[in-house]
């Protein structure tokens, strides 16, 4: 029986700096046979009414979905002669420490990696199409290594006896007009020689198949197969145990599954959520888990020194707060997972793509569309889109900072003084802080610390009017207060008395470490949880609170203990989403409550950002923000990686995203500093200056980061690119609209909208579009004054420089263009309306 082991690395300080990437299954190969009796040559089964799939036995047989509106075009397809279909059981290992996770697959038990085709028939009633058969395994001479593993082929079956089988049963069916939906099942796995003569592969081959089919009758069952629907169907079927099978498909025996189709040499992929470093996939593994995403993430002496005191606390290319199992293709295929199940996209393979699951079972979706606008609006139909923002949060800048009432009224008087447009001040310290090895750290207890914000509602309620909102800071966790002394509420107390933390594997209270100390997760699958969050979400705007950071959402450990009893390592990619879930019910309860009552405009509305999402967590989250990146130029970790996760995003539907101005995350070891330095708090001004939300953070090291009240030079600095970012409010607006009814991005990879310009697909962090209107070109290295710009091809309209009024008018060429300080290389379109409002508005707040 396969078994999971997890490790717990929290403590362990001495470590290894340079860690291995983890073991995972080789890439398996099988041969794929069938019934040349049963199955014609070639023939075309309907899938709904908008899709057709190909069945065609050349080369060894092969399969391929179509969209009617273009029959030749192939969305998805198998490789001829090769299984696309697999199963296993593996050992699975998990490495844990504060909130990072490494999982590795362990011993192989089993392996059918070979696969028959018995029958492809439509389900005609529910309008499925049905692909079952058998996969299986063969006797080795030797113990089973990488080298059998990928030797899948005809010959090596041909020469060897069947050692295991086990049924499958694989549905294709109709979602929508633009998605196809896939479903896979497996029978339990059979061992020995009882059905030796049934599957003896000399029975099967590309061209004929040696046993006696089976008399076909009809009978009625419950549902396809008895297992994914509760209709009554007819179906052609010739024996009860297949349906029984389906019926009881949730089997221990197989824990690990694949999905393997074709790909193209120099097909490219985009997406899989919030990624940092790359933006095309193609030749790499990507796992999706839901983890902390490190700090350095491969950039040097940063990882080093992070892996070396804090086990594989670096990170790695592939570790994200906020991972999809979705993607696109250059080609223009997508697919996307549901579920959520840990999974790893194996694009390691010149000609196709396998998908590994951590589970039994595998569903997911196809997706048809003409362009990548396409087909990101095709996902987030499913998914779900953002509501739209309230105006105030996109009409100036959010103003992030800590110290205490007195402090903050004199920011205000500061800015009020360079006439800097203020949406809100983001105060995360309005629980209290304290001192810990990693910095200043917040007591993790919601409530406002009296001493630090003395006055708190006045402050509120002086803020308010003059339209500028307060923003506030919480998590899913909480810490034991024994140490604070102006405590009003408990709330870790709280939660104890009320059951509602997450337990561990004894059924006592699980502490967490996370970051500097041990926390208590809230369990979002106990009824009483919901509730009681709420509530001290509801203290909290009652105050006058009208915005708040959700953060966290990413530590679950994977050997928790639920009240709602379901595994733990898949209710891991899940706990982002419930997290969100709350926080979304609680602001529309509110907004709801708002209705009918004059003193406040429930258009206003409450906003929270997040950083640890899944797939859905778009639908829930007000807005997201890029978690916590280095204060640095390096390009795995800091500023590039910032651009490259505000694109990757989205791509996977997360529409509004942002990320600190200036990073967080600050280093002081003695060989190695890593603190703001105030040319890159100004680059990333005016960077963020084009996303979303304009906000700052002071970082986890106030003192040693340059910040925007630091000299004249960062405030005028800060007030300036708040002005940039006011003055195209009026295209902020229009662009939240079409997110929260299509799913776009408000910043946009050109890939979105140039496909077929070869030279876009190789961008990463470079540049980027705001919407179709406006091109930004950030100076993301240190000591530059000029920039690469790249005109993109298929583009009707020329480019027009904002600063110069320079025209760009040559389609696919690149021009170095001067960037100082002040003045990011910005274009709009010539003749473009929205530009030309652009260019009018910097004129009138002084800018141009």
């Amino acid at each position: 029986m396969a078994t999971m082991k997890t490790t717990k690395k929290h403590h362990k300080h001495i470590n290894n700096p340079f860690p291995t990437k983890p073991k995972t299954l080789p890439f398996i190969k099988g041969a794929l046979v069938f019934d040349s009796h049963a199955l014609p040559p070639r023939r075309i089964y309907d899938i709904g009414l908008d899709f057709h799939l190909n069945w065609s036995s050349d080369n060894g047989g092969s399969l391929s979905i179509h969209h009617n509106s273009h029959p030749t075009r192939s969305i998805w397809s198998t490789v001829p002669g090769r299984a696309f279909v697999s199963a296993g059981a593996a050992d699975t290992e998990v490495e844990e420490s504060r909130g990072s996770f490494l999982i590795k697959d362990g011993e192989i038990h089993l392996l059918c990696n070979h696969q028959t085709i018995e029958e492809i028939r439509i389900i005609q009633q529910e309008s499925s199409l049905l692909i079952k058969g058998r996969i299986f395994s063969v006797k080795e001479k030797k113990k089973r290594n990488q080298e059998s593993v990928e030797s899948g082929s005809f010959e090596v079956v041909e020469k060897r006896q069947v050692a295991c089988y086990a049924k499958y049963w694989m549905v294709f069916d109709q979602r929508n007009c633009n998605q196809v939906g896939f479903r896979l099942r497996f029978g339990k796995p059979n061992f020995g020689q009882k059905q030796k003569q049934k599957l003896s592969p000399k029975s099967y081959g590309y061209k004929g198949f040696g046993r006696k089919v089976g008399r076909i009758r009809r009978v009625r069952v419950v549902g396809w197969c008895g297992c994914f629907s509760r209709k009554r169907v007819v179906v052609s079927a010739s024996q009860e145990d297949e349906n029984a099978a389906m019926k009881n498909a949730i089997l221990p025996d197989f824990n690990r599954v694949c999905v393997t189709y074709s790909s193209e040499k120099n097909e490219r992929f985009f997406g899989f959520g919030e990624q940092f470093s790359h933006m095309d996939f193609k030749g790499r593994k990507v796992p999706i888990f839901v983890q902390e995403q490190g700090i350095g993430r491969g950039d040097q002496p940063i990882t080093f020194a992070a892996n070396l005191v804090s086990f594989r606390a670096g990170g790695d290319d592939s570790t994200t707060y906020a991972p999809s199992p979705f993607y696109m293709t250059s080609k223009m295929k997508s697919l996307y997972l549901e579920g959520y199940n840990y999974s790893l996209f194996d694009l390691t393979k010149d000609d196709c793509v396998q998908i590994h699951i951590h589970g039994d079972t595998i569903e997911g979706r196809i997706l048809n569309g003409n362009s990548p606008v396409e087909l990101i609006e095709h996902f987030t139909e499913t998914i779900g889109r953002p509501e739209k923002l309230p105006d105030w949060i996109i009409s100036g800048a959010v103003v992030g900072m800590q110290g205490g009432t007195d402090k903050v009224r004199s920011i205000l008087e500061e800015l009020r003084a360079k006439d800097t447009p203020i949406s809100a001040f983001w105060l995360q310290d309005w629980v209290g802080q304290r001192k810990t090895v990693i910095g200043s750290q917040l007591w993790w207890n919601w409530e406002v610390d009296s001493n630090r914000y003395s006055g708190w509602k006045q402050l509120i309620d002086d803020l308010s009017s003059e339209h500028i909102k307060v923003m506030t800071y919480c998590n899913p966790c909480l810490t034991p207060m024994g140490e604070k002394r102006n405590v009003r509420r408990n709330l870790f107390e709280e939660a104890v008395k009320s059951d509602i933390l997450v337990k561990d594997s004894e059924g006592g209270i699980y502490m967490v470490p996370n970051t500097a100390f041990d926390v208590g997760m809230l369990d979002f699958t106990h009824p009483k949880t919901a509730s009681w969050f709420k509530q001290i979400l509801q203290e909290m705007v009652d105050d006058g609170v009208r915005g708040w950071m959700a953060d966290f959402g990413e530590g679950l450990p994977v050997d928790a203990r639920l009240y709602s009893g379901e595994d733990p390592m898949t209710a891991h990619n899940r706990y982002p989403e419930l997290w969100a879930k709350i926080n979304r019910e609680f602001v529309e309860e509110w907004k709801a409550s708002r209705i009918g009552k004059a003193k406040e405009d429930p258009q206003e509305g409450l906003v929270f950002f997040m950083r640890a999402g899944f797939r859905e967590s778009p639908k829930w989250a007000s807005l997201f923000w890029e978690g916590d990146q280095m204060v640095s130029w390096q390009a795995n970790d800091g500023i590039k990686s910032a651009v490259l996760g505000l694109l990757t995003s989205g791509i996977s539907g997360y529409a509004f995203n942002h990320s600190d101005i200036g990073g967080y995350c600050s280093v002081s070891l003695p060989f190695f500093k890593y603190q703001r330095s105030e040319e890159l708090l100004l680059r990333w001004m005016e960077l963020n200056a084009f996303t979303t939300v304009f906000r700052t953070h002071e970082g986890n090291k106030p003192s040693c980061n340059s910040q925007f009240y630091s000299n004249q030079r960062t405030l005028s600095h800060f007030s300036r690119c708040a002005k940039i970012y006011k003055a195209w409010k009026f295209y902020r607006i229009e662009l939240v609209k079409e997110a929260s009814e299509k799913g776009l991005p408000v910043c946009r990879h050109l890939f979105l909208h140039y496909p077929e310009d070869e030279y876009v697909q190789t961008l990463t962090y470079e540049q980027f579009l705001v919407g179709t209107e406006i091109l930004v070109v950030p100076v993301l290295d240190k000591g530059k004054g000029v920039v690469k710009v790249y005109f993109p091809q298929r583009e009707s309209c020329s480019w027009k420089h904002v600063w110069t009024g320079k025209i760009y008018p040559k389609q696919g060429s690149e021009s170095w263009v001067e960037a100082r300080i002040g003045y990011p290389a910005i274009f709009v379109k010539e003749g473009s309306e929205i530009g030309e409002t652009f260019l009018r508005n910097l004129k009138v707040y002084d800018i141009l």
